[in-house]
């Protein structure tokens, strides 16, 4: 597609045919045949072009994103300062490996993510290709730093598919089921989750350090890791003050404190990360999604003295920080700074509370609306109870979907509508994709 193309796509919802259209149906056939079964199906739309908040289907159709491919196209689609990068450097060269002859752009990257990182002192970083990928080498980190070996991860976690972020993660269907045996010295700890427990961020904390010490201890735990904003386990914001006491009992007992910023970092939640909201410091960050616009990257951002504790050769990969990648993070971390993203998803997450709150009253079955900048929920649950309502929250979806909207699920029971709409969606697009979520809501609620 050349930037003449991306001028073409419409800037409003568009559609022209019954959704999925007839080719992607004809794509969709094509799909059964060809795709493993075990890659998840979602809305049977097959995308040919996409500019800003808006993606075109193959029949002509043009779709409201509110969904950013899972909040990986925090920039928009299609931005054309980082398309030109991606083009400027695949015409120079592609891969050489970093490892073995290195190039400006990974460096580059790193220096970024070492300036706006919420990590106390001099940072290092680490490139990688997946948010799992990342998570993984923060723990060798730690493991390597500290001589010990357990790490705690929280109730209703997610931190990836590989067999180490298997047992970090906490849901079973469909990410764990039938996949193990998965690593050991993995333990799980309560997450705050204000909506349920009622608990106090202090003690939400308290219950949770419990549990550390009275079934691991720290003699034995190397790090604790956490999502500032849990992501796929149902955008759970913990109480305020739960991070800085688990991080201030970190650093009291030799643990490393790791931050996994992978959905909720590069102004997604209103700030660069997550964590600055409460003005916690981590030892390490993990990153990846809105980091590069779309492309591949992922990135261990820590303090400079645990990210050097690593043997020369300990950290690395074939395609780690791959130049085309890293030159789109380059582009798009300078867009996100220059068109202050962080304050326009201040002022998207303030639309989204306003509107959805107002239907939280209106409305039995909207158990909380919750989130932080453009990383904002709905949970729906049983009225008056707190028992989950999965197939409510999939008729939403599906209702939204078969409107144009693009809109996602997630959570531990499947009861939540999740929002990550891209940073440079308008006004105008907002306030249409809030239309027709409203209207699925009152037909499912109602």
């Amino acid at each position: 597609m050349t930037l003449t193309d991306a001028a073409t796509i419409p800037t409003a919802r568009t559609i022209r045919t019954a959704l999925p259209g007839p080719r992607s149906l004809e794509l969709q056939a094509r799909r059964t045949s060809a795709v493993a079964s075990g890659v998840s199906k979602g809305f049977p739309v097959f995308i040919e072009r996409a500019a800003g908040a808006i993606v075109v289907d193959v029949d002509g159709n043009a779709l409201l994103d509110l969904g950013s491919g899972i909040a990986v196209t925090s920039i928009g689609h299609a931005v054309p300062e980082v398309t030109d990068a991606i083009v400027d450097q695949a015409g120079r060269f592609v891969h050489t490996c970093f490892m073995v002859t290195p190039y400006e752009s990974y460096v580059a990257v790193c220096e970024a993510l070492n300036e706006r990182a919420p990590v106390e002192g001099p940072a290092r970083s680490a490139l990688f290709n997946s948010g799992a990928e990342a998570v993984e080498n923060a723990v060798k980190i730690a493991r390597h730093a500290t001589g010990k070996a357990g790490v705690a991860v929280f109730d209703h976690a997610y931190h990836g598919r590989t067999n180490l972020t298997m047992a970090l993660t906490a849901k079973s269907m469909p990410y764990k089921h039938g996949f193990g045996p998965f690593a050991p010295e993995v333990y799980r700890v309560p997450m705050s989750y204000p909506y349920r427990d009622g608990l106090s961020g202090p003690e939400a904390a308290a219950r949770a350090i419990s549990v550390l010490e009275s079934q691991i201890g720290a003699t034995n735990l190397a790090a604790v890791l956490i999502e500032p904003i849990q992501g796929e386990g149902g955008f759970i914001v913990p109480a305020p003050g739960f991070l800085g006491a688990l991080a201030a009992w970190c650093r009291a007992n030799d643990v490393v404190f790791i931050a996994d910023e992978i959905q909720s970092g590069f102004c997604r939640t209103g700030d660069w990360f997550a964590l600055n909201a409460e003005g916690v410091t981590a030892d390490l960050v993990t990153t990846a999604k809105g980091i590069a616009g779309g492309m591949p990257l992922a990135a261990v951002t820590g303090r400079a003295a645990l990210m050097e504790a690593v043997h020369e050769g300990g950290l690395g990969g074939t395609y780690g920080g791959n130049p085309v990648a890293a030159a789109a993070a380059v582009a798009s971390i300078a867009y996100m700074a220059e068109h202050d993203l962080a304050g326009r998803a201040r002022h998207i997450g303030a639309q989204l509370l306003s509107t959805l709150s107002g239907l939280a009253d209106e409305l039995q079955g909207i158990g909380e609306v919750r989130g932080r900048g453009a990383m904002v929920a709905i949970e729906l649950v049983e009225p008056g109870t707190t028992t989950p309502m999965p197939n409510a929250a999939k008729a939403v979806a599906q209702a939204c979907n078969a409107e144009g909207v693009l809109v996602l699920t997630c959570g531990t029971y499947g009861n939540v509508l999740r929002l990550l709409p891209p940073l440079v969606i308008t006004d105008e697009q907002l306030a249409d994709g809030l239309g027709v979520l409203s209207g699925a809501l009152r037909k499912v609620l109602g």
